[in-house]
């Protein structure tokens, strides 16, 4: 049964961005990064009111079909609850369409928040991480950025069908687990003002790809585990990729260029998930003659903590 929340509940989450495939970790390897989405909901009476400051406010909908509102409602309903009307701020720093995981930010935002609203009404009606993850997962079709919002550090995801859902076709289910990452590692970001289309980058890779390229990311990935957790002085060979990059590379022009750069001067950069963004690990700051050469180019340049999860602020 489905119990409705008195109005005048109001809950603020913190989400923080994320970057995905850190290489050679194509759809399955994430971070989160220190780089916060704010969302505020209040129970209502009545109605869905939106407000949207920051980040993509002249371009996404004040509407029911924002993606925030979404999944607040999708994790009311996997919370047994309901509300009869949302009052809905969010407080957008993550910069949208730039490989930063804006939209999977957005989806975990909407479901904690949804999930922190039924535990003022019961605790025992809060959402679990693991069901966080497959809800959120869902919403993007892979887990990499989305289990990196929800549990923070850095993450390894999978995927499966499940046979024991009684439906025709198999449901997909989304798993994660959460590395600690090294106490010394930090990222930076290289932002540029174009935006890229994830449809569009995915679009360019190959159906079939050959055994000794998937051979060299098996082995990249797992010495990428390794270097985030205990060694990162593995960084720069950790991060190498032929799955992905390359094939993306054509339509990333300035993106392609700067990673380049960079691990020409022995930092471990990478495109961070479809991107355009420039994602570089290590444990030291980058140069300022990179910085000011970057920045000349109309690249933001952020240094980033390596995140924990989703939480209340």
């Amino acid at each position: 049964m489905t119990e409705t929340l008195p109005s005048g509940i109001t809950v603020t989450v913190r989400v923080p961005a994320s970057s995905a495939n850190l290489g050679p970790g194509f759809d399955t390897l994430g971070l989160a990064l220190g780089m916060y989405d704010e969302i505020t909901v209040t129970t209502t009476e009545s109605g869905l009111n939106i407000e949207v400051v920051g980040e993509g406010a002249e371009d996404v909908p004040c509407n029911p079909s924002h993606l925030v509102v979404r999944a607040i409602e999708r994790g009311l309903e996997a919370a047994g609850v309901w509300a009869d009307g949302l009052d809905v701020v969010c407080r957008n720093v993550i910069p949208h369409s730039r490989g930063l995981g804006s939209s999977a930010s957005a989806a975990v935002g909407g479901l904690f928040a949804a999930s922190e609203l039924a535990r003022e009404l019961d605790p025992t009606h809060g959402l679990s991480d693991a069901q966080l993850v497959q809800l959120s997962s869902e919403f993007e079709g892979h887990p990499d950025n989305a289990a990196a919002s929800v549990l923070g550090g850095a993450v390894v995801s999978w995927s499966s069908n499940d046979e024991n859902t009684g439906e025709s076709a198999l449901a997909k289910v989304f798993r994660a687990v959460r590395l600690d990452t090294h106490p010394d590692l930090r990222a930076c970001v290289l932002v540029p003002t174009e935006r890229s289309s994830t449809a569009h980058t995915r679009g360019l890779l190959p159906h079939l790809v050959p055994h000794g390229d998937a051979a060299f990311n098996a082995s990249r990935s797992a010495l990428l585990v390794v270097a985030l957790t205990t060694n990162p002085e593995l960084l720069l060979p950790a991060t190498e990729d032929m799955l992905h990059q390359p094939h993306r590379a054509p339509a990333l022009p300035l993106t392609t260029r700067w990673v380049g750069r960079l691990r020409e001067r022995g930092i471990a950069a990478t495109v961070s998930g479809a991107g355009p963004t420039v994602l570089a690990l290590g444990t030291e700051t980058i140069p300022a003659d990179l910085r000011s050469e970057a920045e000349h180019d109309g690249l933001r340049v952020l240094d980033l903590a390596v995140s924990g999860g989703v939480h209340r602020a």
